[in-house]
């Protein structure tokens, strides 16, 4: 009998399922997008219920559309948007206020003050990341802080605190399992990824309470059951990892040095360093890669916080387009002697600025300025800012960066032209593979291998396979002119934040 494995990919804007069977094909899937909630400037939240229906309901449609026997189906990987935010009630499940997405920046005041009182260099040392409202933690404070009643219950142990794979797991099993991986959990302030634990004087600085935090596993183990209800019948969950690092296993980025840059609603880049946690000197983030047979590899990652988003304002919020897919060949047709520059800090710049309360601008405006160059200019800024990340890691890494080769995914990297420019601006070869679905891959890789059907490492990497390879053809001075006037449009950004 054949053995199918289900992932769950859970989005920013959509979540999504994918059945693979043993030879890695995505042979069904469905997909859901869901609410975007924006209570106030600069606030982002989802609906952590609405969001739990969209992922049961694209399983149960997947399975459905796969035609198979649920019992043919060894496990079930989940990837996640990591960093958002949720707690609920420990007995009845009911979220107490709407997930606050990692895009957020509601706690940028609490980070100043923590920056002020020193703490910054102690949780950097700790949880490889900076104090931003990014992150997990100071997000749950806020949550316990300002929703009635939320500290009191929280104490008496009346509460559960998890990102949104702990809280899908949760559901999933019926309440049974209150589960993260080490992925997501260290991506909260919370927790040390040295140490692997919870850390007692971080949670103290949060004032976060130690029992809403879940267990934390590798990130292929045996998580729980789901309940019979749901599917007919009980499968396991096998595999759980945060989304830039389900990719980075689906790209087999296995080994120190190799580089891989996912493109979904924001942007993410991730360098392997293997077993040793690499202290940025470029404002980068140290993370857990992934931890398999309790055994942790470690990675340099930057976070760009908009990349398809800009695109998504093209299409939503000037209306200028009515598909993201529109955009390539309106770059293509875009007049060359405009040079549009959009800073696109519409939720302030992520690395290597970690400027939450930067906001977007343009730069290089015509008369004769119009949708073509638009476009162009949103698909540039993606690259403008991956180069940003590529040169900081590699200085942090002590490598040569003018020998990259960057594997990318997500669903940018579809358009030639995007792809073209980032090998151009980068001076760097960009791989781009025949499964676009890396992502996915990585959290169903993660299950398949718990439960014996999908190969290990070696054995996956293995089965890698290019679909097109783009090297850069552009002139030097071209090159190094463009970005330089990036760079000069990101500091007037930042300048005029301060003026």
């Amino acid at each position: 009998m054949s053995s199918y494995i289900l992932a769950i990919d859970q989005g920013t804007t959509s979540s999504r399922a994918i059945v693979f069977d043993d030879n890695f094909n995505a042979i069904a899937s469905d997909q859901i997008e869901f609410t975007q909630h924006f209570p106030n400037s600069g606030w982002v939240e989802h609906d952590s219920d609405e969001i739990w229906l969209s992922v049961l309901t694209t399983c149960q449609e997947a399975i459905r559309k796969a035609k198979i026997d649920v019992t043919q189906i060894a496990g079930i990987g989940i990837t996640n948007q990591r960093e958002t935010t949720v707690i609920w009630d420990k007995k009845t499940g009911e979220p107490i206020h709407k997930a606050i997405v990692w895009q957020d920046r509601r706690t940028s005041k609490f980070c100043a003050e923590l920056k002020e009182q020193g703490a910054e260099a102690s949780v950097i040392e700790k949880t490889g990341l900076l104090l931003d409202p990014y992150f997990s933690g100071t997000k749950v404070k806020w949550l316990l802080d300002n929703v009635k009643g939320a500290r009191a219950r929280a104490n008496k142990g009346e509460l559960l605190f998890g990102t949104i794979d702990t809280f899908l797991l949760w559901k999933l099993t019926g309440g049974k399992s209150h589960k993260t991986d080490a992925t997501n959990a260290s991506r909260t302030l919370m927790y040390n990824i040295h140490t692997n634990q919870w850390d007692d004087e971080l949670l103290e600085l949060l004032d976060v309470p130690r029992n809403i935090l879940p267990t934390v596993e590798d990130c292929a183990a045996d998580f729980g059951m789901t309940t019979k209800a749901l599917f007919g019948t009980s499968i396991p969950i096998l595999g759980i990892a945060g989304d830039q690092h389900a990719a980075t296993m689906g790209q087999a980025c296995f080994k120190p040095g190799m580089l891989k840059s996912t493109y979904g609603t924001g942007c993410f880049a991730m360098l392997n360093t293997g077993s040793e946690a690499i202290k940025s000197k470029n404002r980068m983030l140290t993370t857990i890669a992934y931890r398999l047979n309790g055994q942790t590899t470690y990675a340099l990652e930057g976070s760009i916080f908009i990349a398809g988003a800009a695109v998504q304002w093209l299409r939503d919020g000037l209306k200028i387009i009515d598909d993201a897919a529109q955009t390539g060949a309106m770059a293509q047709s875009a007049d060359k002697n405009q040079e549009l520059i959009l800073v696109p800090a519409f939720a302030g710049l992520g690395a290597p600025y970690w400027e939450p309360d930067v906001r977007g601008a343009i730069f290089g405006l015509t008369r004769n300025s119009g949708a073509n160059e638009f476009s162009r200019a949103a698909l540039e800024a993606v690259c403008f800012q991956t180069r940003d990340l590529t040169e900081a890691m590699y200085s942090d890494w002590q490598h040569s960066g003018s020998n990259i080769t960057l594997r990318v995914d997500g669903g940018m990297v579809a358009s030639d032209w995007t792809m073209q420019f980032l090998s151009n601006i980068l001076n760097a070869n960009i791989d781009r593979p025949t499964i676009l679905e890396t992502t996915a891959l990585g959290a169903a890789w993660l299950a398949g291998m718990r439960a014996g059907v999908w190969p290990d490492q070696e054995g996956f990497a293995k089965q890698w396979k290019l679909q097109k390879k783009f090297t850069p053809n552009m002139d030097e001075e071209l090159r190094e002119r463009r970005y330089k006037n990036w760079k000069s449009a990101v500091n007037s950004a930042i300048s005029f934040k301060n003026t």
